[in-house]
């Protein structure tokens, strides 16, 4: 459970971390893409870890905001699960047309920026 917050918190701050502030951004990409401990980012920053973690909790709650108003990694999401399925349709299916094959793996590719 704890690997799947963490990823999802990953991937809210990948879409949204733009929209934070520089000490939100620092502290997150420490604590969540860095593995930092709140300790050693505490220490960096010569602030209490107490600090650290209010100001983390506070971020990750912003971050859930955004998702809740703009469903961006929600959509993000549905769209990659769909073009997971057109693509295994069209390989059971239509694995002869070199064509659709193509724009559907362009389709893919898109997704993946």
């Amino acid at each position: 459970m704890e690997v799947e917050k963490n990823n999802r918190i990953n991937f809210l701050f990948e879409f949204y971390g733009s929209l934070l502030t520089k000490k939100q951004r620092n502290y997150m990409q420490l604590y969540y893409a860095d593995d930092y401990s709140l300790g050693e980012i505490a220490e960096n920053y010569a602030v209490s870890r107490q600090a650290v973690y209010d100001n983390i909790k506070r971020t990750v709650q912003i971050l859930e905001d955004y998702e809740e108003k703009l469903h961006t990694y929600g959509d993000f999401l549905a769209r990659n699960h769909q073009t997971d399925r057109l693509m295994e349709y069209v390989k059971n299916n239509y694995s002869q047309d070199q064509t659709l094959l193509q724009l559907v793996s362009n389709l893919e590719s898109i997704e993946e920026e």
